[in-house]
This record gives structure tokens, C-alpha cells and sequence, in this order.
């Protein structure tokens, strides 16, 4: 995961924009001077911190188990349980970007960013925008940067303002969705079980292995009997914990195998399989093609 310290020295970014720790980092940059020539690639991981982005252009994002290409002027989402880099298109690259802390907006809008749809793990990150939505936002980006800026004893008030009036324009773009406002009890389990999940991903490191790869395993972490969980989760999604599990493991495998260049043996060790043998046989009943298929797409 790269941190805030990470990410400013890998961009090439002045740090003259900090403000007190104790209200949550936050930083607005022009797009532009971040792909500068001495900034280094935008490498595929997760970051400490949200990230919003106004970009044009065509581009691609590979974002969790996604790619996603922009074709216009694009509004994006990320926080940091996602994993995600970007490819830069050889045409026009312009746009602003936002960072924060969850703190800086915690309990501003929401009691977190991560419970809002457009920086959801499942949710919908990006927004194409039409001129007059991109002249809105970019007017309010504007705005931002002209407030980190100033003197103003109260500036990060209204920066808050600001980013949450970016938010709330993303998500009336959106279709609405209807959240339950009390949660039963087999689907809090689900999202305990799905956090706990993620939490394994992304795999950075070729040392690096999951440890939980059965229901048994997850029941055992979260304290509860296996048959409570498998019940939970095939009650809240209609599938069982085998399943969800192994759609998991296999989206990691797919990220992997097309934009990492480790061995097969290397990604077999690091999702869990003892032997390459059985991490190609498992990939093979899930998708039904094999781990040297998809890397040979490539």
C-alpha cells in the first residue's frame, strides 16, 4: 500500500499544502504536474487515503478486478480498500485531482466516505460527464484550490463543503439505491465475512500469501460457527462462501497473470496453492480456461 509520503515523493509533489494532523490530511493538484516527466509510473496497489479525480481524455484505469476506459471528460472515485493504476493515453490529459484522510470528512457527510456509494468496493467510480456537468465541477475544483490557498482561518470548513457538494453531484448522477436502514443479522455477518475477504487483497509481494481460503477458515476468524456463516451469506447473496471465496481468489489471479510478471509458480504460492498443479486446476474449473491462456492474452 503506498502511503501519503509514498505518493508525494513517487509524484514529484510539493508538500507545502499540510495542514494540522489532527483534522485529516487534504491536497488539490492540477492533473498535468503530476504526470510530469520525473514522476515515476502509476503502479497497480492500494493507497492510505481517498483520492477524487476530474480527468479528460482517453485513458485507462485498471481498477480493482476492472479496466476501465475514459473516453471524455470522466469523473473518479477511489479509496483506499481499492486497488488501482492508471495508463495514460497518448491524446489530452488535463484535469484536477483531490486527496483526503478519511478523517478529514469523517462524519461531515457520513459517519465514513467508504459507506457512500461512489467509493463503495462494488460500487460505481466513475462518471461521464457531459460539458456543462464538467464546467461545474471544474468550477468547484477552482474553488478549492482557491481556498487551500488563502488565509482564511476557517478555509478547511469550507473546502469540506466543497468536497462533499462533488460527492452529492456524483451521486444524483447515479441511479438511487435503497439502503436498509437496520441490518439483520445474517447481513451483518456477510459484510464481516466480505471485509475480512478484501482485507487479504491486493497481493503486492510474491512473499506475501492469503491465509483464509475456506468457509472454516473465516468462520474460525470471526469467532462463529462455519454453518452460521455459510447460512448468512448464501441467505444475503444468494451464493454460498465457497463460491464468494473462489470468485475472489480468481479475480486476484486475473490481475496477476495480465499486469504483473511473475512466474505462475510465484502467484499459485501467494493465492494459497501448495503446488502450481493445483492452483491451474482450480483456475481451470472456475473459468474454464487455464492461468497460461491469460497470460498469453497479454
Amino acid at each position: 500500500m503506498e502511503n501519503l509520503t509514498e505518493f508525494y515523493k513517487n509524484k514529484g509533489l510539493a508538500t507545502d499544502r499540510f495542514q494540522p494532523s489532527e483534522i485529516g490530511h487534504f491536497n488539490v493538484f492540477d492533473l498535468e504536474k503530476s504526470l510530469s516527466p520525473d514522476a515515476k509510473p502509476v503502479s497497480y496497489t492500494r493507497r492510505d487515503f481517498y483520492k477524487i479525480t476530474l480527468i479528460r481524455g482517453k485513458h485507462t484505469f485498471h481498477y480493482a478486478d476492472r479496466s476501465i476506459e475514459t473516453h471524455r471528460s470522466t469523473l473518479m472515485f477511489f479509496n483506499p480498500q481499492v486497488p488501482y493504476s492508471f495508463v495514460q493515453g497518448s491524446g489530452e490529459c488535463s484535469g484536477k485531482f483531490l486527496i483526503f484522510k478519511e478523517e478529514f470528512l469523517l462524519n461531515s457527510i457520513h459517519k465514513s466516505p467508504s459507506n457512500l456509494p461512489v467509493f463503495s468496493i462494488d460500487g460505481h467510480p466513475n462518471f461521464e460527464l457531459t460539458r456543462e456537468q464538467d464546467n461545474y465541477i471544474s468550477q468547484v475544483f477552482e474553488q478549492i484550490t482557491t481556498e487551500i490557498d488563502s488565509t482564511y482561518h476557517y478555509k478547511y470548513e469550507v473546502i469540506k463543503s466543497k468536497v462533499s457538494d462533488i460527492i452529492h453531484y456524483a451521486l444524483k448522477l447515479q441511479p438511487t439505491r435503497i439502503r436498509a436502514t437496520k441490518l439483520d443479522a445474517s447481513t451483518r455477518i456477510t459484510i464481516i465475512f466480505k471485509e475480512a475477504l478484501e482485507r487479504q487483497f491486493p497481493i503486492e509481494s510474491t512473499n506475501y500469501c492469503i491465509t483464509e481460503k475456506t468457509p472454516r477458515d473465516f468462520a474460525d476468524k470471526l469467532s462463529i460457527h462455519v454453518n452460521s456463516l455459510n447460512r448468512a451469506v448464501k441467505k444475503t447473496t444468494g451464493k454460498t462462501t465457497t463460491q464468494l471465496i473462489a470468485e475472489r481468489i480468481v479475480s486476484e489471479a486475473h490481475i496477476l497473470l495480465r499486469l504483473t510478471d511473475w512466474s505462475i509458480s510465484e502467484i499459485a504460492y501467494s493465492l494459497g496453492f501448495d503446488e502450481p498443479a493445483h492452483f491451474t486446476t482450480f483456475f481451470k474449473k472456475q473459468t474454464a480456461t487455464t492461468p497460461t491462456s491469460i497470460r498469453q492474452e497479454v
